[in-house]
C-alpha cells in the first residue's frame, strides 16, 4: 500500500510539473484546447504566431517534456505493476492498486488544478497576460464532460492494465 500511495503522489508531482512545462513552452496549439473557449479565442493569435515561427527551442523543450511526462505517466504504471508480479497480485489487486494511482491523480486533477489553479490563482495569467479577465478562469466545471469521460478511462484502464499484468504472471 506505500507504494501505491507513493506512485499516486508521484502521479500527482508529475501532473502538475507537465502542466507547468507546457504551460511554459506550450508546444502545440493542441494543448490550448484544454482551457475554456473565451481563453482559447484570447490565445488564438499567440498561438498562430508560434505555429508560423516553427520549431522554436523553446517548443523543442515543450516537446521533451511531454513526451517525459507521457513516459512517466507509463513508468508509475509499470513499477506498480512489477512490484505486484513480484507480490504475486491477483487481477483484482492489481486493479485496486491502479485504480487508487489513477483516482487520486484524477482527483488532484480536479481539486488542485482545476478548481485552486485555474480558478482561485492567476497562474495561467501569469503566462498569458492577454488572458487576464476572461471569465473562463473562474468557471470551474467547463470541461465537465472530458473529466467524465477521463474517469471512466481510469476505470477502464486499470481493469485492462491489471489484465495485462495479470497474464504476465
Amino acid at each position: 500500500m506505500i507504494l501505491t500511495i507513493l506512485l499516486s503522489l508521484a502521479g500527482c508531482a508529475l501532473l502538475f510539473l507537465g502542466i507547468w512545462g507546457v504551460t511554459v513552452t506550450m508546444p502545440t496549439k493542441l494543448l490550448a484546447k484544454n482551457f475554456p473557449d473565451d481563453v482559447q479565442e484570447r490565445l488564438k493569435p499567440r498561438l498562430e504566431e508560434w505555429e508560423r515561427q516553427g520549431m522554436s527551442p523553446r517548443r523543442f523543450l515543450g516537446w521533451i517534456i511531454l513526451i517525459l511526462f507521457c513516459a512517466g505517466y507509463i513508468g508509475l504504471f509499470v513499477l506498480g505493476g512489477i512490484d505486484g508480479l513480484h507480490k504475486d497480485f491477483s487481477f483484482w489487486q492489481f486493479f485496486l492498486r491502479f485504480f487508487i494511482i489513477g483516482g487520486v491523480i484524477k482527483a488532484f486533477d480536479i481539486g488542485a488544478l482545476d478548481y485552486f489553479l485555474l480558478t482561485k490563482t492567476h497562474f495561467f495569467q501569469h503566462y498569458f497576460p492577454e488572458t487576464e479577465g476572461c471569465a473562463g478562469w473562474q468557471d470551474f466545471g467547463y470541461n465537465r464532460k472530458q473529466q467524465t469521460r477521463q474517469i471512466i478511462m481510469v476505470f477502464i484502464g486499470s481493469a485492462i492494465t491489471a489484465l495485462i499484468f495479470t497474464l504476465l504472471k
